[in-house]
């Protein structure tokens, strides 16, 4: 494969990966940590900076739930950029629930504060 195929090839999947973590709704932060590596590295594939291997694409095949043939395959220009309405509330649902089991804890600190003063006071 010449320099110039493979360059395009990487970059034409690095920027179908991208598309499909726009999807989702995930950072670049997000998947890298799913796949195990860092930030900048992540970056390069997206970039098609890297070449990427055979087991790395299937990797990111799995955490986007697709096989590796619709990564290879995905066309770019048909595919909505903007993160789905059911991802977007998705990460915000956690965000709530995450949010409730901080105040949650927070309630029995307090109640247990409270308890405590009360049982010092008899």
């Amino acid at each position: 494969m010449s320099d110039t195929v493979k360059k395009k090839t990487n970059k034409s999947v690095g920027k179908n990966i991208r598309t499909l973590r726009h999807q989702h709704g995930w950072s670049q932060e997000d998947v890298a940590n799913r796949l195990g590596i860092s930030i900048p590295a992540f970056s390069k594939i997206e970039t098609g900076v890297t070449d990427i291997n055979l087991s790395r694409l299937e990797q990111i095949a799995n955490i986007f739930d697709i096989n590796v043939v619709n990564i290879l395959a995905l066309d770019t220009e048909e595919v909505d950029m903007r993160p789905s309405s059911l991802s977007v509330a998705q990460k915000k649902l956690i965000d709530r629930e995450s949010e409730i089991a901080n105040l949650q804890r927070k309630v029995i600190l307090l109640y247990e504060e409270l308890r405590n003063k009360a049982s010092v006071a008899m």
